[in-house]
């Protein structure tokens, strides 16, 4: 009778699965610093676009004595062979229109239309529409001014589609980390872009709250 031959199948050792471990440990160490590393680059890129934009809106200031998207003498300059038509209410020294406005005539749209034209921000000038619409930033929200937000006086920032955890950064970073006080001030973001009104929220409303899905608007003053 011929012999049956039983190969006995042997499992890892200890040590092959703690070598495992080790390497998938490194590799989701290596995923979690990737994505740190991300989030403070779109830190510092929401920052850089609130002093920017302030050191444009003074430089405009300094050259042409008036506040951008506010100008009654923006008719200096054309788009598309058409003058761009200052609105009446210019020269009040009041942006006129929300941050998030789609309406090329607002001041808060100009305003952006101006800078561009004058070459103080960056994008594209070759009809109205491109020329006044507002920049993204790097959480993919937009970028825009309006008068008074949150409690704020005068002009301000805007900025939008935040996740908390930058948000929070952020309004640490210019302020007071408290959404509610100070010159920067936040609100939860329903569908964005989300309207920022001009009164200040409750002083019950929750902080920012990072569980992977809020969404903030930031303002601060110029």
């Amino acid at each position: 009778m011929q012999a049956i031959n039983i190969r006995k199948q042997s499992g890892f050792t200890l040590v092959e699965i703690a070598i495992v471990l080790v390497i998938i440990g490194l590799l989701l160490g290596g995923v979690l610093k990737g994505q740190e590393l991300i989030t403070q680059a779109k830190i510092k890129n929401v920052a850089n676009d609130l002093n920017g934009l302030t050191a444009a809106v003074y430089s405009y200031q300094d050259r042409y004595k008036r506040l951008p998207g506010d100008d009654p003498g923006a008719d200096r300059w054309s788009i598309a062979g058409a003058a761009i038509a200052p609105p009446a209410s210019a020269g009040s020294n009041v942006i006129d229109g929300t941050y998030e406005s789609t309406t090329n005539t607002d001041e808060s749209r100009l305003f952006w239309a101006e800078l561009r034209m004058a070459g103080f921000v960056a994008g594209a000038t070759d009809t109205l529409a491109n020329a006044a619409s507002q920049p993204i930033n790097a959480a993919g929200g937009i970028v825009g001014v309006q008068n008074g937000a949150l409690g704020l006086a005068g002009t301000v920032i805007c900025s939008g589609s935040l996740p908390a955890k930058i948000a929070q950064a952020i309004d640490s970073q210019f302020d007071d980390g408290n959404m509610l006080t100070g010159t920067l001030r936040g609100q939860i973001e329903g569908t964005p872009p989300t309207a920022v009104g001009t009164a200040k929220l409750a002083d019950g409303t929750a902080g920012y709250i990072d569980n992977g899905t809020n969404l903030y608007t930031v303002c601060k003053n110029l």
